[in-house]
């Protein structure tokens, strides 16, 4: 990487808001972890789903807003945080109207609905046609640019056609993690192609 005078983090924050998938996938992988162990912290009680989702989401929402965010204002790590926060409130207040009964409290004393991982459509969107009819070469392109939480659930229901049941007793997972997962996948994949249809 040529060298800025930029921290590390910060040159790839430049680098994702000038959309470099991959760029952005190196911040994925640098801290997701710290963002699950924030998330287990925060918001006791929450299923490994659950924290999977809430954090895919949230790098979902920071990749969408990346440009937005300023390195000389303050660290990627507490913006993301931020977002996460929010996300798994506004997350957890949507079960609460779908599920008032089951309620939790977060550390700041909120009351909450817990999440529940059921109820995960599987049906897939319209952008499963428009996937299907790219090339593999693009498709391995697009999945390389994932995180690596997606990488290869994607690889397996999009390059080969798995079935999310398959996947799931393959690779060890509940169903409803497969789901959210290749949903969070296609999602990501969607924003790569609006990004190099822009640049065409």
């Amino acid at each position: 990487m040529e060298k800025t005078g930029l921290k590390p983090i910060d040159e790839l924050v430049e680098l994702a808001s000038a959309g470099n998938g991959l760029a952005f996938t190196a911040l994925w992988d640098r801290h997701i972890d710290q963002l699950r162990a924030y998330i287990n912290s925060y918001f006791k009680g929450l299923s490994s789903p659950d924290v999977d989702d809430i954090c895919s989401r949230s790098f979902e929402k920071a990749f969408r807003q990346i440009q937005n965010f300023d390195t000389s204002k303050g660290l990627f790590s507490t913006w993301l945080k931020t977002i996460a926060r929010n996300t798994a409130l506004d997350l957890l207040q949507s079960e609460a109207r779908i599920h008032p009964r089951n309620q939790y409290v977060s550390l700041d004393g909120q009351t909450r609905a817990a999440s529940e991982a059921n109820g995960i459509p599987t049906i897939d969107n319209p952008l499963d046609s428009i996937i299907k009819d790219e090339d593999k070469q693009k498709k391995e392109t697009y999945i390389e640019a994932l995180p690596e939480l997606y990488r290869e659930i994607a690889r397996r229901r999009i390059i080969f056609g798995m079935s999310y049941k398959d996947i799931a007793d393959e690779m060890d997972l509940e169903l409803n993690t497969v789901r959210t997962r290749i949903r969070r996948a296609k999602a990501l994949i969607e924003k790569i192609r609006e990004d190099n249809e822009e640049d065409v």
